[in-house]
């Protein structure tokens, strides 16, 4: 975990347990806390600087909101997807990222398309780092779903995107992705300002699609250095 913290979280028992769950929250979507993290609550009290009662509430929100699991050791573990909830994932996401491309196509106004514009020349200048640009690449997705402006599929959306850190490690970790995404998002902003909604879509659609492709690359060589690491022997016992 990063020990870097605010230094103290607000006032009464209820604030201090929607500090403690922002702070897991946020944790878990930058990669801080990983997938299949085992957490426990004299842990997590101690790196938040709080008792354990605002801690234990807060994990037990974020088990509600399925991103926490109990851990066969005790405490709580991070989810991890498996291949099939992957594929669910992406199918689920290409129908409603394309339905939001296509909208945004139709109602996006001037300032919505710099603000998108921005984001693509912010995404030029970023050094090759998967890390930065997949959260530039959140930025550029939400920019989408406001344009779109339909607030029922912006919830929907924003909840979706909650699970992306649950998948394992960025797709742009896939070799060339950082290039074909940007060439990717290119493709959609033009087909927005266009106010093509048909191609906005489809190229929404391909871009989902090359994104899962990328997810499913990224996960299977996790898994496999995982296995690799499993069966070297410990450092200390080498030579023994």
């Amino acid at each position: 975990m990063d020990p870097e913290l605010p230094v103290s979280a607000p006032g009464g028992a209820g604030g201090r347990a929607a500090w403690a769950y922002e702070m897991l929250h946020d944790a878990i979507r930058e990669g801080t806390i990983e997938p299949g993290q085992r957490l426990m609550e004299l842990e997590v009290s101690a790196w938040l600087g709080m008792s354990r009662t605002p801690v234990r509430e807060a994990m037990r929100r974020l088990q509600a909101e399925g991103m926490l699991e109990h851990s066969v050791g005790g405490g709580m573990s991070v989810v991890l997807y498996d291949l099939r909830a992957i594929d669910e994932f992406y199918a689920m996401r290409e129908r409603l990222e394309g339905m939001a491309a296509a909208l945004a196509a139709q109602n996006a106004d001037a300032a919505e398309l710099h603000i998108l514009a921005a984001t693509l020349d912010a995404m030029r200048a970023l050094p090759p780092d998967p890390r930065q640009h997949a959260r530039e690449n959140q930025v550029f997705h939400e920019q989408i779903y406001r344009a779109a402006r339909n607030r029922f599929l912006l919830k929907s959306l924003q909840s979706l995107l909650n699970f992306v850190p649950l998948l394992g490690p960025t797709t742009y970790n896939a070799p060339g992705r950082i290039a074909h995404a940007l060439a990717e998002h290119v493709e959609i902003v033009e087909a927005i300002r266009a106010h093509d909604a048909a191609a906005a879509e489809a190229a929404m659609r391909r871009h989902i699609r090359h994104s899962h492709e990328s997810r499913i690359l990224v996960v299977s060589d996790s898994v496999r250095h995982a296995m690799h690491k499993r069966t070297q022997r410990p450092p200390l016992l080498r030579g023994i």
